[in-house]
């Protein structure tokens, strides 16, 4: 086990904040941990859990000692007539297990490809993107309590999985936030594999290509096209990718709001709720392009928020965006939003 101490996090968050941990610990096997947790000054400590710093914005410097998590591994555990079950280490790039299960015949995961962050993060936020939510092919994980030391495993129910919502964002008695780390995620990815369609972008895209049944690996290029023409790549500017999630209202509040907004963008769920998009209603406010200090609204997709400082600096750079500025930014678009639509928007990332 090896202590560092005021560790810059820079490279290690992708809005590219600079901020240091005053101590930090990186994971790369099991024992590691258990030597923190028996540690008669780590152990008590409180702790921050980071995995691929894709989805949190880092107001300062990081107090509680930092647990960098670089568990590796990925492997195809089971094989029955009805799924694949694939197995992957919780510091494994979440895009390249995608890339690795496709490659080995192992479809399913391909709405998923390129969102950042690791495979430990994935059931955190239940990551989700066209149509496909990490709920929908999870399987089971493993976690070790922060406390004990004791290892466990936890099912879908157990996960209470919501939207961009799971146990582990949530403290108390029924959450897990802040009292165990993820070490193992475990996948299940069904037989005969069926393609998930009906978003305009991959219809877009279908239309163009002339393809009307494409296969696994086309919708993963598809998707990785798309994403990359919207999104910003954090190697180059800093950001968290979607900023804000998309809120529900009831059928009536929808209609209400259509009735002044007629254009604005919606899904109907299928409990009779309406899924609003973010990004619509704060480019509505005029947000898109827009900057507070060194944090701005990206120019292609207004639900991105961006750090104007650039790319990855140096690992004791400083310039670009802090953290304070991010969320004045963040608060500034939730207050213009609420005023014109009446909406609370909700922030995805954690703020530390």
């Amino acid at each position: 086990m090896l202590v560092e101490k005021n560790v810059p996090l820079q490279p290690y968050n992708t809005f590219h904040i600079v901020a240091k941990a005053l101590v930090l610990v990186r994971l790369g096997k099991l024992e590691d941990l258990q030597a923190v947790i028996a540690h008669p000054e780590l152990g008590p400590a409180p702790k921050f859990v980071l995995g691929g710093g894709s989805n949190i914005v880092l107001t300062g410097d990081v107090k509680p000692l930092v647990l960098k998590v670089e568990l590796m591994g990925r492997r195809l555990l089971e094989e029955t007539p009805k799924a694949f079950i694939v197995e992957a280490g919780a510091g494994e790039s979440w895009h390249g297990l995608v890339a690795w299960t496709l490659q080995n015949g192992y479809p399913g995961l391909e709405n998923l490809a390129l969102i950042p962050g690791t495979v430990g993060g994935s059931p955190v936020q239940n990551i989700g993107a066209y149509g496909v939510e990490l709920q929908d092919r999870f399987e089971s994980l493993d976690a070790v309590d922060l406390v004990t030391g004791e290892s466990f495993t936890l099912n879908a129910a157990q996960c209470g999985f919501g939207y961009r919502d799971s146990v582990f964002k949530h403290a108390g008695t029924l959450g897990l936030a802040g009292r165990a780390l993820i070490t193992r995620v475990r996948l299940r990815l069904p037989k005969p594999w069926k393609p998930v369609l009906g978003y305009a972008d991959l219809d877009k895209k279908m239309a163009q290509t002339r393809v009307a049944s494409p296969t696994a690996q086309q919708i993963f290029d598809w998707v990785c096209e798309v994403r990359r023409a919207k999104l910003p790549d954090p190697q180059v500017t800093g950001n968290a990718g979607s900023f804000f999630k998309n809120p529900t209202v009831t059928a009536e509040q929808c209609a209400d709001i259509i009735a002044r907004e007629p254009r604005i963008v919606h899904y109907r769920l299928d409990d009779g709720s309406v899924k609003l998009a973010a990004g619509w209603l704060i480019d509505a406010c005029g947000w898109k392009g827009k900057s507070v200090g060194q944090a701005g609204v990206y120019e292609k997709q207004a639900l991105v928020l961006v750090n104007r400082g650039g790319a990855q600096g140096s690992a004791g750079g400083s310039g670009g965006a802090t953290g304070g500025e991010v969320m004045l930014l963040a608060k500034a678009i939730q207050t213009s939003v609420y005023e014109r639509f009446g909406i609370r928007l909700e922030p995805e990332p954690v703020v530390v």
